[in-house]
């Protein structure tokens, strides 16, 4: 039998468990050209499960192994922001582990549909919960541990294991990776573990190196960062849409003595940071990767051109597509400006109160088609033929002219001669600035799809869902 040996330096491995760690660090060229000093990131995005807390769910899982707390046919609960159950969950497949989490509500749906293709269990809890109530994630994740037989809870927030990890892994791959030449290291704040575990060791190496914790504005309340010292002035407790950092009590995971600042970012500022990466470094990150960066080009527009610094990207963007990079999302939640360039025919059409598409059918009577007309207020309709698919259009101006033109009608006279070329025809794909100019023209736009009419917009639909956005 022919098999391959095991290698870091091949990278092949055994199972998905020895492609964990050893992630890359990129240079920020474009996003960060202006300051003064390098800036890398740490692509821990690039973890097998995509986020930073593969390290973590492998390495609790084999210490509670060791320490004989998990057993054969176990379970393993958790309470997650969705990440560290990926990383529990992939340690879990692998040796045969059943596993539960919990989760706040203000989770994306990507993240709860990709632990249960685990196999795993996912109970949604509510957000706007004290972390004492009995309904908070952790209190539940808690109880459910108490409550199954043979079970741990992986507790990321309190495991000292969690700190460990990155002590052990994270920061002597960051030495080794810049020869020990880095100076300030910036880190988004959620459990603590990654900026306490990377800060012992790498100060344990240069005691002169820069800690430096992005937290998000609404998480933790301002007195802990005042009473260490790490910032002048904290900003009250409110909510926040960022995943993955920040938390309304601090963790026991996180080691402050590690800790040289903080600064702190909005949600906006993170989720808009994120959308820049990708689009000018072709980063898809995910929104504490965006807060990260908001932190990092904060703090690093002091350093000198003899700094290094690294920020750390936790994790990627696949997860949040129906969040921040979702503009309808993104402008509902005041994130993003209105940019009508951006606005669709098909986002106009699902907007507009009466949807009704009333159309004639080559052969039907004039008289027919001009009571539906007066019937419903429209001064246009399209015209079909036999098999459905767009002839092209009438207008009443047409059809009252023909009428004051000619005498004698009969009843039946039918509107085939009064169809017009339909000149403003577009898919609902069209963007609203494409089409502008046949509105500013006088047509309406007219939807079409496989050839078939589908809507119809006028200058007054256009305006009312402009004067419903702003």
């Amino acid at each position: 039998m022919s098999v391959l040996s095991p290698s870091d330096e091949n990278r092949v491995y055994d199972n998905i468990l020895g492609a964990i760690g050893k992630t890359p660090l990129v240079k920020l060229g474009r996003i960060a050209h202006e300051l003064a000093c390098p800036l890398y990131a740490k692509m821990e995005s690039l973890n097998p499960g995509g986020s930073v807390k593969d390290r973590v769910g492998l390495y609790i899982i084999e210490q509670a192994e060791k320490r004989g707390e998990l057993k054969v046919g176990g379970t393993v609960v958790e309470a997650t922001s969705g990440n560290t159950g990926v990383g529990l969950a992939i340690a879990s497949a692998l040796k045969g582990y059943k596993t539960i989490f919990v989760m706040p509500d203000k989770m994306s749906n990507e993240k709860i549909q990709l632990l249960r293709s685990y196999g795993a269990r996912v109970v949604i809890t509510p957000t706007a919960v004290a972390p004492e109530d009995p309904r908070s994630y952790y209190e539940v994740a808690k109880r459910l541990a108490r409550e199954t037989p043979n079970a741990i809870l992986a507790n990321q927030y309190h495991n000292p294991d969690n700190p460990k990890t990155h002590e052990l892994q994270t920061g002597p791959e960051l030495w080794e990776q810049t020869e020990g030449r880095l100076t300030d290291v910036v880190i988004g704040m959620g459990t603590g573990g990654s900026i306490s575990g990377i800060g012992r060791y790498l100060k344990g190496q240069n005691p002169d190196i820069r800690m430096v914790g992005v937290d998000i504005e609404g998480s933790i309340l301002k007195e802990v960062w005042e009473n260490e010292g790490l910032i002048p002035d904290g900003v009250e407790a409110t909510t926040y849409k960022l995943e993955g950092i920040g938390e309304d009590f601090l963790p026991s995971t996180t080691d402050l003595s590690v800790v040289d600042e903080i600064v702190r970012v909005s949600d906006r500022e993170s989720f808009l940071w994120a959308r820049q990466l990708v689009r000018q470094e072709g980063i898809f990150a995910g929104g504490s990767s965006g807060a990260a960066l908001a932190g990092a080009l904060k703090y690093c527009r002091k350093l000198g051109p003899e700094r290094l610094a690294v920020v750390l990207f936790p994790d990627a963007g696949a997860r949040y597509l129906s969040k921040l990079y979702d503009n309808k999302w993104m402008r509902e939640n005041g994130f993003l400006e209105l940019e009508f360039g951006e606005v669709t025919l098909g986002d106009l059409l699902i907007s507009k109160s009466d949807k009704a598409l009333y159309t004639a059918t080559l052969g039907d009577p004039m008289r027919s088609v001009m009571a539906v007309m007066r019937e419903h207020s429209i001064s246009q309709m399209p015209v079909v033929g036999a098999d459905g698919a767009l002839v092209g259009l009438i207008d009443e101006v047409d059809l009252l002219n023909h009428m004051l033109e000619h005498e004698g009608h009969s009843q039946d006279e039918t509107v085939d001669g009064l169809v017009q070329h339909a000149r403003a025809v577009y898919p609902p794909e069209s963007t609203l600035d494409e089409c502008m100019p046949s509105l500013t023209e006088g047509y309406a736009l007219l939807l079409v799809e496989s050839g078939k009419p589908v809507g119809i917009l006028t200058k007054i639909d256009v305006l009312d869902y402009v004067a419903g956005k702003i």
